[in-house]
């Protein structure tokens, strides 16, 4: 199995975390997302334990709800002890309505309106991650009005390309997210953010993407974001207390994808760390980074009810289910590979080659091509292996489809924590 939380019980059946996935169908209904908590929090662990072991006192993971939001997640996370990234005044009021301490949010976005940047102020928010000097401005006078000191990390571009997915490389000169380095303007927008009223800069924020499976791009991101300090300390005397690192490592979602030590990468970042700012004689900043997809993606599985196979002579077999790219986006955004399996036959052998194919009116809607199988019946449960991340957050009404419900494993019990859309949910907002 992919994950040791995954096994064959004696049914013949997948069990996730020692529950039988076809009972959970039976229970839940299909599609269903499932979460497996105990996973979840040994996985917020690694990074939390690393990270104060080798990180000056104050570092820590923020947990990037981008990933995975709902209200369910976040007792667990704060429990754990990581502080949350959030995008939107949803991600935010969906945190703040878990009971998550508003103090430990960062509040991302390349595009705060100025509603939200308002509602983030209002609410307490601990730290924005400024994207640019327009939000700089609204976000000093907000403040100011308010009678407030906000403190900010600025966002910057390395102008480093660690040879991720197109889709999801964030940190070349070239990207709408931040202000690069490379051609002036951060150090300009730092000389701008000190001198706002209103605002405490405490450090700088950089990310270079995601699905990195190793700890070099991180320190050449730091080598980067250390000169880049170094020389606002010279031109302007700043010292950043904080860096923040973005993104976390890359998860395995097939059996070639590498698998990764984290916590062995994070003492290396951090050696780098210490031994670069040795050189420069630059104080050790206190680090962040922003785990999401290696948080949550591991702990989450998707069922599905097929509606049988379909043989099209001289092509292919296709296996249909009963969810699709309204639940899982990913495959018909970047032909994300998945491990998929008959969760009804999970002992037998997997030697039907088909493609997987959802219900939409789509050609693209799919969740795997060419993979192989226990040939399936009308009625087996399809189960599709690491989805915690960007599957439920991505989801979709197209079609009219209804989102599926999320079950929550821990301590024996499975909950239901996002119960399944109806009809008159769909409907609701509709005069």
């Amino acid at each position: 199995m992919l994950y040791d939380n995954l096994s064959v019980n004696s049914s013949g059946h997948l069990a996730i975390a020692g529950f039988d996935a076809c009972d959970l169908a039976a229970e839940f209904g299909t599609p269903l997302y499932v979460l497996d908590e105990d996973r979840v929090r040994a996985n917020c662990r690694v990074y939390a334990d690393a990270m104060r072991e080798h990180f000056p006192e104050g570092s820590m993971p923020l947990y990037a709800s981008k990933a995975l939001c709902f209200k369910g997640i976040y007792p667990v996370v704060a429990d754990e002890g990581l502080g949350a990234d959030v995008v939107s005044g949803g991600e935010i009021a969906t945190a703040l309505a878990a009971g998550f301490p508003a103090d430990r949010l960062y509040f991302h976005g390349t595009n705060k309106t100025d509603a939200d940047i308002a509602y983030g102020v209002e609410q307490g928010v601990g730290c924005f991650v400024v994207d640019n000097a327009n939000e700089l401005e609204v976000l000093g006078r907000e403040a100011t009005e308010r009678g407030i000191t906000q403190r900010v990390l600025l966002r910057v571009t390395v102008g480093l390309d660690p040879h991720t997915l197109e889709a999801i490389n964030t940190g070349r000169v070239d990207s709408q997210f931040g202000v690069p380095i490379e051609t002036g303007q951060a150090l300009r927008f730092v000389v701008q953010a000190v001198g706002t009223p209103g605002i405490e800069v405490v450090g700088f924020h950089s990310h270079i993407g995601s699905q990195i499976f190793e700890a070099t791009s991180f320190c050449d991101q730091v080598d980067r974001l250390l000169a880049f300090a170094c020389s606002v300390r010279d031109e302007m005397g700043y010292v950043a207390s904080t860096f923040n690192l973005g993104g976390g490592f890359g998860v395995r979602y097939v059996e070639s994808d590498p698998q990764v030590d984290i916590a062995a990468n994070i003492a290396a970042i951090a050696e780098h760390l210490r031994a670069g700012c040795a050189d420069a004689n630059y104080p050790v900043p206190r680090v962040l980074m922003e785990p999401g997809r290696s948080i949550v993606a591991d702990a989450g599985t998707t069922l599905y009810t097929t509606g049988g196979t379909k043989h099209v002579e001289g092509y292919r077999d296709y296996v249909t289910v009963d969810g699709g790219m309204t639940d899982n986006p990913r495959y018909a955004l970047y032909r994300s590979a998945y491990t998929v399996l008959n969760a009804s036959r999970a002992a037998s052998t997997a030697d039907f080659e088909c493609t997987i194919a959802g219900r939409c009116c789509e050609s693209g809607d799919r969740i795997a091509e060419n993979i192989s199988i226990v040939r399936p019946v009308r009625g087996d449960i399809i189960a599709v292996l690491t989805t915690g991340a960007y599957n439920f957050a991505m989801s979709s009404n197209y079609n009219r489809v209804l989102r599926p419900a999320l079950v929550m494993l821990h301590d024996g019990e499975a909950r239901l924590a996002v119960r399944r859309q109806t009809v008159e949910d769909l409907l609701a907002l509709e005069l």
